[in-house]
Parts: structure tokens; sequence; C-alpha cells
């Protein structure tokens, strides 16, 4: 199934577009706020992307902006597709934030990870166990409803037109055995399986590489297919992720993961290490 284009990615498209519109006009927020009669904190986190625009106010925006008619019906078209609602949000309580949403339309996925498997590879017996111990307190409904949706997730990979998708791993990954022998061994032989689709490339980064540029720890890089939405730099923690868009950001991360691909192992020689770790639990 081909993917829907993502009404997040879209929000994030048109909030950067009305920035730009209100900067080419020379007003500030507080000018376009008294305009409109509105608060100067409403057209800020419409331009931030925190919140959605109505197309009415879209339409109003661009008109005080001096838009040229054409261009303001197609970014009112925008609006009205940035409110739609995506599969995701069904598991609103799993997924807050906007990373699935721009993840659904990525062209380019480029994760590094030291700590776990990512989760567009994980098998679900391995998924269940990583939840489990990150939530010790969680109910085993949360739980489940947690795998389901990480299960969705990993659609992206199948389908019709997935991103290219590149994971650079850290061999302590491998060595950690999560959920115990029999779940490792099944999730070691499934990144082995996954490395075959031709879009997906899997490293192991060895313990033999001493200090590394991904040492302050994971990240994920997102492309898009469209020059309009920039790449993302997503960084995970335990409690909420953070995302970095500027471009000396982005160029930071991009350099830091051309650095990890140097140094890990050929993709070849990865599937070697990962089906040598998985022999040692069977």
């Amino acid at each position: 199934m081909v993917r829907d284009h993502s009404p997040t990615v879209r929000r994030r498209r048109l909030s950067g577009e009305l920035r730009r519109l209100r900067d080419q006009a020379q007003l500030t927020i507080d000018d376009v706020a008294e305009k409109l009669a509105c608060s100067a904190s409403k057209i800020s986190r419409i331009e931030t992307g925190h919140v959605s625009v109505t197309p009415r106010d879209t339409r109003e925006m661009l008109k005080l902006y001096g838009v040229e008619p054409n261009q303001l019906e197609a970014l009112v078209q925008l609006a009205k597709e940035a409110r739609k609602k995506g599969w995701w949000h069904s598991y609103n309580e799993v997924f807050t934030g906007a990373f699935v949403g721009l993840e659904a339309e990525t062209s380019s996925l480029r994760a590094y990870q030291a700590l776990l498997i990512p989760g567009l590879l994980q098998t679900e017996d391995y998924m269940r166990a990583v939840i489990r111990a990150a939530r010790p307190d969680a109910t085993e409904a949360h739980v489940e409803k947690r795998v389901k949706a990480r299960l969705a997730r990993q659609r992206l990979l199948t389908d019709l037109d997935p991103p290219r998708y590149w994971a650079v791993i850290d061999e302590a990954v491998l060595c950690r055995t999560v959920g115990g022998p029999r779940v490792m061994h099944a999730q070691l032989n499934w990144l082995i399986a996954r490395a075959s689709l031709p879009h997906v490339t899997i490293q192991v980064l060895p313990f033999n590489a001493g200090a590394h540029a991904g040492m302050e720890g994971p990240f994920l890089i997102l492309g898009f297919p469209e020059q309009a939405d920039p790449d993302v730099v997503y960084v995970d923690n335990t409690t909420a992720g953070s995302y970095l868009e500027e471009p000396a950001d982005i160029l930071r991360y991009t350099l830091m993961f051309d650095y990890l691909r140097a140094a890990a192992l050929a993709p070849d020689d990865t599937l070697t290490r990962i089906a040598a770790a998985a022999a040692r639990l069977s």
C-alpha cells in the first residue's frame, strides 16, 4: 500500500511558509495579532507548528501578507490537508509529539542506536520485553497497546514506496540478551532477514572501533521527498524527544552519521557478526 500524505508534514510546511511570508511582508507577530484580533501567542504557536491553523485563519493571514490568489488557494488547501488525522491518532496514548507523523512521510531514515534494536527492526517479543523493562509499572493492557502501535509503525518498511532505511547499531546491542536467549535469538535472525530488503542497510559498530562519533547517544535523521520539507534530527530520551531543524544541527548530525558508517563493519561483515551472535544463543 502506498503511503498517504502526512498531515504532520503538511502542518510543518505550512507553518514555515506562514512565517516566511510574514517576514516578507515586514510584519511582526504582534502586528499580525493586532490586525487579526487574536493573541500573539496564537500566531507564534501556528508558526512553530505547535498548533494547527484553520483554513479560515490561513486565508486571513495570507490576505494580510498580500499573497497572490493562486498561491493563497494552494496554501489554504495545504491547511485543509494539515487538519486531517493520520492512522497514528488511534494510538494517541502511545504516540505523543510529532515523531510518527513526520516518520510517516520520510524518504530516508538514518538511525544510530547504542542501547537496543531500533524500533522499526524489533520483533514483537523483543519489543514487549523492552517495554516491560522500561515501564515496570505498566499494565499488560498498556504494554500490548504499545506493542500494537509499534507493529503498526513497522508497516512503513513494507509499503510499496518505503523510505531508504540505514541503521548503525553498536555491537553492545547484539550482546545484551533482551527477553531471554530464545527471544534474542529470534530477534537477531529477524535483523538478518530485514537486511535482505533492498531499501534496508544495517551496519554494526564493533567494540574495537573505540571512541566514535556517536558517544553522546542515539539519534535519527529524517529526510523528506520534497525540497520544501528540510531534514529533521530526532534525539530520543526516556521522557521526551528533541527535534533539531537548524541547518547547522542537521549538518553536524549528518557528519556524525557519516563517521559512524565509516567506522562500522561493512554490511556483509555485519551480517556475519549478527549470525555469530545468534549462533551463541542457539
